[in-house]
């Protein structure tokens, strides 16, 4: 199995510069080709890491849009093959998904105190609610042999909440990984002096975990599952991507404003009549 811990894609607030936990800001223009961009990327690779089988998002639109990017091309990607099984992938949204509450700084510039904020405790205690409830009955179907083919599974969220999901996701299943990446993080000075984050996300960058079932060579009834790090903030999916011109990329999205991308499309096939 491979599990991928996504941040959405640009936002208007993003862009502005502005706290935004459980305010709801749209996708940019640019932020929904980022979104379009991901979905492709995790279609193409389908062949390797098997199809998207889960898919989680925040409830929060910004999240909610990315995640049905990913949906729509994999749904496109399996209707090419005629595969029915994987044809009904459905987005489940989390409200312990959302992003950390800034609460009297909502929607206030970047640098704003906020003493009052939702606290790191807090976060991780949403976190481990939502892995018990969900990714852990994934990951034990893994471990008791149920899953015997390559599939992927996805959590779309924001750019502070994964850190605490990573956190307990690794302190439940892999506290040894969890070490490496601290220590990764110190040698590297990477997010100096925030001891409680353990990566970092750009928009729709996302971190990708590999999920083997390990069976202990003293008892063979016994198995556990292992899970290792193996990309932190992948961007490779928004190479050459540029930003729509004239404030429009900076914008919220228009589905009916036409962008760089849409210029390069083939255009559609029309059906010959005889």
């Amino acid at each position: 199995m491979r599990l991928f811990l996504v941040r959405h894609g640009e936002t208007v607030d993003n862009v502005a510069g502005l706290y935004a936990g459980i305010r709801d800001s749209p996708l940019t223009t640019h932020g929904v080709l980022q979104a379009r961009r991901l979905a492709s990327h995790f279609a193409s690779r389908s062949s390797s890491i098997g199809p998207v089988t889960h898919i989680f998002s925040s409830d929060l639109q910004r999240a909610v849009s990315t995640a049905q990017a990913i949906v729509d091309a994999q749904v496109a990607k399996v209707t090419e093959k005629e595969d029915t099984d994987h044809s009904k992938l459905q987005l489940v949204q989390v409200v312990e998904l959302r992003e950390r509450d800034f609460r009297s700084a909502e929607g206030k510039r970047f640098g704003t105190p906020h003493p009052d904020a939702e606290t790191h405790d807090e976060m991780r205690a949403r976190a481990t609610g939502f892995v018990q409830a969900h990714l852990g009955p994934l990951l034990d179907s893994i471990s008791n042999g149920d899953n015997c083919q390559t599939n992927t599974s996805v959590v779309v969220a924001h750019g502070l909440i994964p850190n605490s999901l990573l956190r307990s996701l690794l302190a439940r299943y892999a506290p040894e990984e969890m070490a490496r990446l601290a220590n990764a993080k110190l040698s590297s000075g990477s997010v100096a002096g925030r001891s409680e984050f353990l990566a970092a996300w750009s928009n729709t960058g996302y971190l990708e975990i590999k999920v083997d079932a390990i069976v202990s060579s003293e008892e063979i009834e016994k198995s556990t599952v292992q899970l290792t790090v193996v990309r932190v903030n992948a961007l490779d999916h928004l190479h050459g991507l540029k930003r729509t011109r004239g404030g429009i990329g900076s914008a919220k999205f228009d589905s009916k404003q036409k962008t760089m991308d849409s210029f390069f499309k083939p255009a559609a096939k029309k059906r010959r009549v005889d």
